[in-house]
């Protein structure tokens, strides 16, 4: 399982947000591209990067921010938010990115996800947030009728080869990932999965582990200091 560190952007600066709450914040990096250069040096295997505005308003906010990262790093970036067309998607992976999240537009425009699928293949990854076991789009703040599961496997059938699965109530609470929800994917779907919301510590590292998950992205944790970063790297090389 590959460990991924996360930095989430709101206004320009890296923050982390409580379940998903935009006014519940809390400033973790005042320097994204310091972070970004930081867990380069660390030589993490994948950068998360999300524009939170951008996922609010459909546009890309914090692009420029973003591609600078890309420019001075040497490790891949997956970025999400605010990523709706053809040329959203080719601007960020023209720019450097490895890979694009597509978690509303993927919800709501299943035509657009099939062209983008077509076009760029595994550089693809669908987000899937839930709460209490329900699609969410625009940033958490909607809604939808969407079960996560029937989700998981309309995007298996598309021949989507990664999803990020993120339980809201859990996401910036350290309260530990939600395992149930993570266990019954894996038993619905042959998907690679990228576990999110909730890690704390090397223990949830560690469960998370022992599921055979492809991935796991963790963020306050880093930032709260009860994760190290290269004592899960060692336990997953391990495992």
């Amino acid at each position: 399982m590959i460990v991924i560190p996360a930095i989430d952007i709101l206004d320009g600066v890296g923050v982390r947000l409580y379940q998903g709450k935009y006014e519940q914040k809390d400033v973790v990096a005042s320097s994204v591209e310091e972070m970004a250069l930081y867990f380069a040096n660390m030589q993490a295997p994948y950068l998360h990067m999300v524009d939170l505005n951008g996922a609010k308003s459909g546009t890309r906010e914090n692009a420029k921010i973003i591609v600078e990262c890309a420019k001075k790093i040497d490790i891949p970036i997956e970025v999400g938010g605010g990523i709706r067309t053809m040329e959203d998607i080719a601007f960020y992976l023209e720019q450097g990115i490895a890979r694009v999240i597509l978690g509303t537009s993927a919800l709501k425009n299943r035509m657009f996800l099939e062209q983008a699928l077509n076009r760029y293949a595994d550089r693809i990854v669908v987000g899937i947030d839930c709460k209490d076991g329900y699609v969410q789009a625009q940033g958490w703040l909607e809604s939808s009728d969407v079960y996560y599961l029937d989700f998981a496997k309309e995007m298996e059938k598309l021949n989507v080869k990664t999803i990020i699965v993120t339980d809201i109530s859990k996401d910036g609470t350290l309260a530990g990932p939600n395992y149930e929800m993570l266990k019954k994917l894996q038993e619905t779907v042959n998907i690679d999965i990228i576990a999110s919301g909730g890690i704390k510590n090397i223990e949830h590292i560690k469960r998370l582990n022992s599921m055979r998950l492809y991935g796991a992205i963790t963020g306050k944790a880093i930032y709260a200091k009860t994760l190290d970063l290269n004592e899960a790297w060692k336990i997953c090389k391990e495992g």
